[in-house]
């Protein structure tokens, strides 16, 4: 595998499937046996999932949520979707742990970076939710968060599309992918890859990240194995 180490970043709408809302049991197991693959061949695996297919609170604030409320809400979101993802590894028999932004006990452990680390040297997929636990930060904040904490070799952004395009592909047919990109080329062009945040702090750390397409069975695999799908994202 061409990286020993990696922070995984799912999306919560992702797990939505072909439901409107929630989580689609039969794309969570795909997504649990795709990790479950590669977790079996020694690579190091720190998870974050984000809750939009639950609660998003930066929506819920254009609603009449307290904005504050809005994202502690959807903090929890984000460990409803940690806890049946790691569910569904349990029962494929993946060794793994649940941690948390905020303390949660029994729910799961209180995150820190020493324990993060243990338990992927020990062979646990380690399952990070919460956000950061604090309001007006994203999860792909959180992520590029908890990569750099864990020391990951690059985050792999699991999304509903192949890569990283020069307009929304769903709705510019025109639009054309990128093999390769630089953090001050996603500025530039004002792509919303991840948000700004995010970016920058993956930038700043040289965390690399690869975007591609996750619900395609088997291209977790082949992403690690060094095959040129998606789009790496480098200085």
């Amino acid at each position: 595998m061409k990286y020993k180490r990696i922070l995984l970043k799912l999306s919560g709408e992702s797990l939505m499937g072909q439901k409107g809302y929630g989580i689609d049991e039969n794309r969570l197991t795909d997504y649990a046996e795709q990790i479950g693959e590669i977790a079996s061949e020694g690579v190091q695996i720190g998870i974050v999932i984000g809750g939009g297919n639950i609660f998003r609170g930066l929506s819920g604030a254009t609603k009449g949520f307290d904005r504050v409320k809005g994202d502690q809400m959807g903090m929890l979101a984000t460990v409803i979707n940690s806890l049946a993802l790691s569910s569904a590894l349990c029962a494929i028999g993946v060794k793994n742990r649940v941690l948390t932004a905020v303390r949660m006990e029994p729910i799961g452990d209180f995150f820190s970076k020493e324990k993060a680390i243990r338990l992927l040297e020990d062979g646990n997929v380690v399952i990070m939710s919460g956000g950061t636990g604090n309001p007006y930060f994203t999860t792909d904040t959180g992520s590029s968060l908890r990569g750099i904490e864990i020391e990951a070799d690059v985050m792999l952004k699991g999304t509903r599309v192949d890569g990283i395009y020069t307009a929304d592909p769903e709705k510019d047919s025109s639009a054309t992918k990128f093999d390769e990109i630089s953090f001050d080329e996603i500025y530039a062009r004002g792509l919303k890859v991840m948000d700004l945040t995010a970016t920058t702090m993956c930038k700043e750390n040289n965390l690399p990240i690869i975007v591609f397409e996750m619900d395609t069975k088997g291209n977790l695999k082949k992403v690690l194995s060094g095959e040129k799908i998606g789009t790496l994202v480098r200085k």
